[in-house]
């Protein structure tokens, strides 16, 4: 695998569409769950946030099988005045067994796949098999991909936006109805006749009122990786399946759980299980209750995508 580090090849944002559909994206992961739970392959470490003038540096490592990678991804916190993205990143990927940089890839479009395809996941062991009413809320990256891969795992036929700008809405519609995708502007209302409610947002406070839920509706959340932050309320955490990645990622960064245990919901009812569980069968849903995963993102899924990715499109 030795390489040049002046020739690196970089795979472009559209590059990674190609290379990595969205069901290959989920198997890609579930393959990487089914590994960490059955065998603990990998190694990984929670983000490390470095704060800078323009806001914060996000640092991800991790090695599994043949690579390790780095994802570094900068969020700029708008104060500059420059017309910049809120998010820039790449990844880098290395020979696990010689530490050689192999391979460079656009960290953004990469944590899209990434987030989608693990919610997609989730949602294939969590939502009920004829799930078809989909509630985005967003409209950015995040909710485009959400629309995709959730699609590659459930029956969608209707696909109802929400979000903070009619114009981004507007955006998002139309370029998923090109796509042939039955999307359309949605409201509040929505939210009732939901059977999958994909969080896709920068809130700090939650988005609804669970009450307003179908019992079997199952939400994912993807927004915040940040302690202070949530998208769903304490009442869905106190009622519902709750999932994760991990739990240690979870109680150090998943806001939407530790909010909910500060005001008043016990730990060990806060989470039921992590995604390994969920995925390996030993985390079943509760048939009366609503279901959340709650996703902070984790560096062995960057790693696992961009492996995937630099292969090929084919999982390792």
């Amino acid at each position: 695998m030795a390489n040049d580090s002046e020739n690196l090849p970089f795979l472009t944002g559209g590059r990674l569409g190609t290379l990595l559909s969205w069901p290959a994206a989920v198997e890609v992961l579930r393959q990487a769950v089914l590994a960490r739970g059955s065998q603990g392959v990998g190694n990984d470490a929670l983000r490390t946030s470095f704060a800078t003038r323009a806001g914060e540096i996000l640092l991800m490592p991790a090695e599994a099988g043949d690579f390790a990678g780095v994802k570094l991804v900068s969020v700029n916190d708008g104060r500059s005045g420059r017309d910049v993205p809120r998010i820039q990143g790449l990844y880098v990927l290395f020979d696990s067994a010689t530490l050689t940089p192999v391979g460079l890839l656009d960290g953004v479009v990469l944590t899209q796949i990434r987030t989608a395809a693990m919610s997609a996941l989730a949602v294939d062991h969590l939502a009920v098999p004829e799930a078809g009413r989909l509630v985005v809320v967003g409209s950015g990256r995040q909710a485009y991909g959400h629309v995709h891969s959730i699609s590659a795992v459930r029956p969608i036929r209707e696909v109802r936006i929400l979000g903070r700008t009619a114009g981004g809405i507007a955006e998002l519609v139309r370029r998923l109805r090109a796509e042939n995708i039955p999307a359309e502007a949605g409201t509040s209302d929505d939210l009732r006749r939901a059977d999958i409610v994909a969080c896709c947002t920068t809130a700090r406070t939650p988005l609804f009122d669970s009450a307003s839920l179908a019992a079997d509706a199952t939400v994912v959340a993807v927004g915040s990786h940040h302690p202070d932050a949530r998208e769903v309320d304490t009442r869905l955490v106190a009622a519902a399946t709750v999932v994760v990645e991990s739990m240690t990622s979870a109680m150090a960064e998943a806001g939407d759980i530790l909010l909910a245990i500060a005001d008043g919901v016990p730990e060990h009812d806060a989470i039921d299980g992590t995604l390994v569980e969920l995925v390996t069968g030993r985390l079943v849903a509760d048939p009366l209750a609503p279901r959340l995963f709650k996703s902070v993102g984790e560096a062995w899924a960057d790693l696992a995508i961009a492996a995937a990715a630099f292969r090929g499109g084919v999982p390792g």
